[in-house]
């Protein structure tokens, strides 16, 4: 399969996934990559222990943790919200 054809479909596939997201969990994606393979220094969501997301969360959200964006993202979201995309990026490969 040619580069291209793998690139539009995992971007059909990742609309369809995204369409299932709860409210806030495509944001995320804005700095922590959805595509595998992508290098960056954020670490990336898709298939991470949802306890461990919402530990870190209500970390960043205390202050407990501190860094230049995190701290205040996460304030913006509910514990509601923030255990169901924690619980969505888990189910994630």
């Amino acid at each position: 399969m040619n580069r291209l054809v793998a690139v539009f479909m995992w971007a059909m596939i990742s609309a369809a996934v995204a369409a299932e997201a709860p409210p806030g969990a495509t944001s995320c994606s804005g700095c922590h990559a959805a595509m595998p393979g992508v290098d960056s220094p954020v670490p990336p969501l898709a298939g991470r222990n949802a306890a461990d997301v919402v530990r870190q969360m209500r970390a960043f959200r205390s202050g407990e943790v501190q860094t230049t964006v995190m701290d205040k993202i996460a304030k913006g979201f509910s514990d509601e919200e923030v255990q169901a995309i924690a619980a969505w990026y888990a189910e994630q490969k």
